[in-house]
């Protein structure tokens, strides 16, 4: 599909230190006597303060990549750097957040937000400290001594990005984490990652299904095709050199356009 939105079909020189470098990674499974590929030849580069959404029809092998960045499941050949040192095994340095929150449901927010720095060996004090900071930015303070199944949805999604964030990780993956939540609140808790992203300058790599959602929130924008997962398609996000007006931003005339042209690009017989 032509678009008379400029999309550069190779990402720009990012001026950024290097977060996560994934060379030449093919994945498969074993499958009775052959093995099943998964992914191939995967190269891709993350930097900090990136938002990198991943669009791709379902069985193109996105949560695999996250799995293998997050040290979950390994490469079968290739590699993966985080930070410079390769990803062998899940570390603090990646930080993982779900669709569903996972929370402990037997733990208050905040001894769940605590959680991960108590296994850091974080002291007592800074613990208080560095769990009100982040119950803060997640605008959960109020919420500090529910127990999980006293909140929404949308509020349990926060302290789960508040519990990943406590560690303090160089990157963190997030894996479809508002498809389970209804329009208005999806909506919501999108601009509240962006606020948070902007505040923390983390990397985040994002799985999404939803073009708009990629729209709306990313730096950059990853499609993956399917029969091996592959990487099509690697571009700057054209709405995103400038923010526009919180509320506007779908109303713009570029976002449908650029819409369409990602939805043609995902179903794409490559």
């Amino acid at each position: 599909m032509k678009t008379s939105v400029a999309v550069e079909e190779r990402p720009k020189r990012v001026h950024k230190p290097k977060v996560v470098d994934v060379k030449s990674v093919d994945f498969a499974y074993a499958q009775t006597k052959r093995e099943h590929l998964i992914l191939q030849n995967i190269n891709l580069s993350l930097y900090e303060h990136e938002l990198v959404c991943v669009l791709g029809p379902s069985g193109c092998g996105k949560s695999s990549l996250l799995n293998i960045l997050a040290g979950f499941q390994h490469p079968t050949t290739g590699t993966v750097m985080i930070h410079g040192d390769e990803q062998t095994k899940p570390n603090p340095d990646v930080g993982v957040v779900f669709q569903h929150p996972n929370l402990f449901p037997w733990l208050t927010i905040e001894k769940n937000i605590e959680f991960g720095l108590k296994m850091q060996k974080v002291t007592k004090e800074e613990r208080k400290q560095l769990v009100a900071n982040y119950l803060q930015l997640v605008d959960l303070t109020s919420a500090s001594k529910k127990l999980p199944h006293q909140l929404s949805g949308g509020m349990k999604q926060r302290a789960a990005i508040a519990r990943t964030l406590a560690t303090d990780p160089k990157v963190i993956l997030m894996d479809e984490p508002f498809s389970a939540l209804d329009a208005l609140t999806r909506e919501a808790m999108q601009q509240h990652l962006l606020t948070i992203w902007n505040q923390t300058k983390k990397c985040i790599f994002f799985i999404t299904h939803d073009v708009e959602e990629a729209l709306k929130l990313a730096t950059r924008i990853i499609v993956m095709h399917p029969k091996p997962g592959r990487v099509v398609l690697d571009t700057q996000n054209p709405l995103q050199s400038g923010r526009y007006e919180e509320g506007t931003f779908q109303y713009h005339e570029k976002f449908m356009e650029l819409r369409q042209f990602f939805i043609s690009k995902i179903r794409e017989q490559a």
